[in-house]
């Protein structure tokens, strides 16, 4: 059942698998895996390696070992992507989307900058820059809404950027990098937190004035082409209940 194209280590492969099964729906909270020895029967692999993808799934919430039972589903909401993240996964997949998630509301236009984007984008404040926004979803509703501010000159590259549809061809990171001939050498990201308010109620669909008073997360990335040039970024302002998970592995 592995997909063949996929270089990702086997464990990974059959994880993923059941992570996209989990979080679109199909497998409901209170299913079960498969065992150990039906998985490494159904994937052609070792009992270690089918184990340590069961792990992979407890780790990342999305299951609970029973026992004497089994492999449980919980229902949990997914965690969301910083934009490091999302660059890997649509290099790796051509959709930037995690699993069991969509996207809509697109909305791109042309708009001075603000203080924040000028500086980070090292452009004049109140200068044109192109900002494309999205709200990403999944069963258990909004993940995050998504903001990528591109400086203006791309727009003139590349049109689509600044049309409301959904963009052809790859992400804008990677059209970008095709019409430039300049690829994507560096990216810069920051993860932190902060109260929700009343404007970042209304992007992620909230009543103001029964909002969540906890506090949301909040990603910026910082995209740089091989000539030194911040090329797009995006911030992701996470919906309440959301949080960020990464994994890395660790080598003695």
């Amino acid at each position: 059942m592995a997909d063949q194209a996929d270089n990702r280590a086997p464990y990974a492969q059959i994880a993923a698998h059941y992570a996209e099964l989990i979080t679109s729906g199909e497998l409901q909270p209170g299913s079960l895996l498969p065992s150990i020895k039906n998985l490494s029967q159904e994937w052609s692999v070792s009992a270690a390696t089918a184990e340590k993808a069961l792990r992979k799934l407890r780790n990342e919430g999305l299951v609970r070992g029973i026992h004497g039972i089994g492999t449980e589903v919980l229902d949990r909401p997914a965690p969301m992507s910083s934009g490091s993240q999302r660059q890997d996964r649509g290099r790796r997949t051509g959709s930037s989307w995690g699993t069991g998630e969509r996207s809509d509301s697109h909305h791109a236009s042309v708009v001075p900058a603000p203080a924040d984007v000028a500086q980070a984008l090292d452009i004049k404040p109140g200068s044109n820059v192109i900002r494309r926004s999205r709200v990403y979803r999944d069963r258990h509703g909004i993940v995050a809404h998504s903001t990528s501010w591109i400086p203006i000159r791309y727009g003139e590259l590349i049109p689509q950027l600044t049309s409301s549809e959904r963009l052809t061809g790859g992400t804008s990171l990677q059209l970008i990098a095709q019409a430039t001939g300049r690829p994507i050498t560096h990216r810069f990201d920051t993860a932190s937190a902060r109260l929700l308010t009343p404007e970042d109620a209304g992007l992620l669909e909230l009543d103001p004035e029964k909002a969540p008073r906890g506090p949301v997360v909040v990603m910026t990335a910082k995209f740089v082409d091989s000539e030194g040039t911040v090329v797009e970024y995006g911030v992701d302002l996470g919906s309440p209940g959301r949080t960020w998970q990464t994994e890395s592995e660790v080598t003695q």
